[in-house]
């Protein structure tokens, strides 16, 4: 009976005065809708910048030759055959992998000359693993590992003043330390979220770009692709047992800095819940303090006829509790339907140029992790609770006999 009485009496308290209970609730909701947005809004962001750069011929794991990132020079190439690739394909996480020669080089047109990282591909497995078969606007695709066109990006081609169709010369140092250079012609111009990415890579196949260099069946890198990105030691820690030799690396060991990046993200939310509840909950102080001294006659009344000072300190913690659950549940509503609103992206195109410098798209979509709606609804409902206890403990210290006299 007394859960009963205390939740009869916490609900009609907060109807005595319905305008600023509902006040109030539109305040904690509007708090709760900025947290999970501002959340989703980040998430997104966080999530573009993995995915692109995974996509981005990254990959979940890369395999080198040990000094090949220190120095990407042909030398530092690797003899990695079919036997050996087939070693890493009965790897059960193992989802996809590709074989690629990544190698500097310059490439010169008609008009204009400029350095990029020549890519030889084996276009049949780069479909899934890399942004590459899913991003050519003009022109075609690779059609095969010894297919002897060449695939740039819209800028570089905007740079270098050609377009499709035409020829091109790419120069790169051979196995023999020789300048090598052959003709290519354009069959295909691809768009990227970064414009740097159409700036920076040319692709042709892979067994053209091999026989150009002189390279034999050596290969710069093998990337791969897991069904989990997230779990992926136990992945690397196999294929560097089973390639002693080789450097295996994981994407996160690879890019330092973008991990580091996400960890920064989550710290920010975590510091902008803080903000959010802080500003919540001087109006939630406020109107419980305003509850209470509105109360105090009839607090003192209950405390004569032998109400205890628990059950005070109880009811005000109910009041404040069924403030915070219904703000929490209109919160969470609005956030969701933001959220589904704005499913198709957030166009950031006006902002482009400054999205490039965080490695970010034009494009943006929020995503809302159920991880963000329980930090976040576990946060407010704690620490309101804890603000409440002032008002709930300076009600449970009133006098009874002063209560009831104060005019």
């Amino acid at each position: 009976m007394s859960v009963r009485l205390l939740l009869l009496l916490a609900w009609r308290n907060l109807w005595r005065h319905p305008r600023r209970t509902i006040i109030m609730l539109a305040a904690i909701s509007l708090g709760v809708w900025m947290m999970l947005f501002t959340a989703a809004f980040m998430q997104g962001m966080v999530e573009q910048q993995v995915q692109d750069t995974i996509s981005n011929l990254t990959g979940h794991v890369q395999i080198h030759n040990p000094k090949y990132r220190d120095d990407p020079a042909i030398e530092n190439s690797m003899d990695i055959g079919l036997s050996k690739l087939d070693r890493v394909l009965e790897d059960p996480e193992v989802k996809q992998l590709s074989t690629r020669v990544r190698l500097p080089a310059v490439i010169a047109s008609e008009r204009e000359t400029r350095g990029v990282t020549l890519v030889g591909i084996r276009p049949q497995n780069e479909a899934g693993l890399s942004f590459i078969a899913d991003s050519i606007t003009s022109g075609r695709y690779l059609t095969s590992s010894s297919d002897n066109g060449v695939i740039i990006g819209k800028a570089l081609a905007e740079k270098l003043e050609t377009d499709l169709g035409k020829r091109i010369v790419i120069m790169s140092q051979d196995s023999d330390n020789q300048v090598a250079d052959r003709g290519f012609r354009i069959v295909g111009i691809y768009r990227a979220e970064l414009q740097g990415t159409e700036l920076a890579y040319a692709f042709t196949g892979l067994d053209t770009a091999r026989a150009m260099l002189k390279m034999g069946e050596q290969v710069s890198e093998v990337s791969l692709v897991s069904d989990e990105r997230e779990n992926l030691d136990s992945l690397a820690n196999r294929l560097r047992n089973k390639f002693p030799d080789l450097e295996v690396m994981t994407w996160k060991e690879l890019l330092p800095l973008l991990v580091a990046s996400v960890e920064l993200y989550d710290a920010i939310l975590i510091f902008w819940y803080l903000i959010i509840f802080i500003a919540m909950s001087f109006g939630l102080v406020n109107t419980l303090l305003m509850a209470v001294f509105e109360r105090t006659r009839e607090i003192g009344l209950f405390q004569a006829l032998g109400m205890s000072p628990r059950f005070i300190i109880l009811q005000i913690l109910v009041e404040s509790l069924i403030l915070l659950l219904i703000g929490l549940v209109v919160g969470n509503l609005l956030s969701w339907i933001t959220v589904i609103s704005l499913s198709g992206g957030i166009n950031l195109a006006a902002f482009s140029q400054g999205m490039e410098w965080v490695q970010m798209g034009s494009m943006l979509v929020p995503l809302l992790y159920m991880k963000d709606i329980i930090t976040s609804n576990l946060l407010v409902i704690v620490l309101g609770l804890f603000a409440s206890l002032y008002p709930a403990v300076r009600a449970a210290r009133a006098v009874p006999v002063d209560a009831i006299t104060r005019s």
